[in-house]
């Protein structure tokens, strides 16, 4: 059975259009069945759209707390029957029922757990990684928990820092890193490689 896929996201969009690119090649196995973003107007809702992905908002400003808003937003997963969960530059806190626990990856723009945690995202990371002359940085899938980029690790793909990069340039090639690691995380979990997890990323028999 092929496994449906929800993925969150808060901004562009890039990561889920890349996805959509390897479902399409058949280098992965799944349905892309759900877009959600935690607010409107982002272009991911516009790239899902093109895509002919069902896609909704959660808007976390209308959640009177991260319970609240997890609640509503699992609320439409379940309703879907969706097995496994991707963040792809998604911003919010999402807390975790205990039946999900192994079944939500996050893909980061760091070497977790250098440059992880709340306000860690985007250029943020690149700009600090930078900042601090670190020779290498790259990409990381990890499990979600119910803290900020501190979940079990998947797998990473290291980046060098090069003496020219600019926040521009670096951020560039660690998102060509995503590409390839986003995919092949969700590859090990559906796969039953990574431990703890079952093969299918626990996914829901409904």
């Amino acid at each position: 059975m092929t496994a449906r896929v929800a993925v969150l996201v808060s901004g562009t969009g890039r990561s889920l259009e890349n996805l959509a690119r390897v479902v399409r090649a058949g280098e992965l196995d799944v349905e892309l069945a759900l877009v959600l973003s935690d607010r409107p107007g982002v272009l991911a809702l516009e790239r899902a759209a093109t895509l002919g992905i069902e896609a909704l908002v959660v808007d976390w400003k209308e959640a009177s707390d991260v319970d609240a808003f997890a609640s509503a937003v699992f609320r439409e997963i379940e309703r879907r029957s969706i097995d496994l969960i991707v963040l792809a530059g998604f911003l919010r806190l999402l807390k975790l029922p205990d039946a999900w626990l192994g079944r939500v990856l996050n893909i980061h723009p760091s070497l977790l757990p250098a440059y992880g945690g709340k306000g860690f995202y985007g250029n943020r990371v690149h700009r600090a990684v930078l900042a601090a002359g670190e020779e290498e940085t790259g990409a990381t899938v990890h499990l979600v928990d119910n803290v900020y980029d501190q979940g079990p690790i998947v797998l990473q793909q290291r980046v060098p820092v090069r003496p020219e990069d600019t926040v521009e340039t670096l951020a560039a090639r660690v998102f060509e890193a995503e590409c390839e690691a986003l995919p092949e995380g969700i590859r090990r979990v559906l796969r039953g490689e990574v431990e703890g997890v079952p093969a299918g990323g626990g996914r829901s028999t409904k």
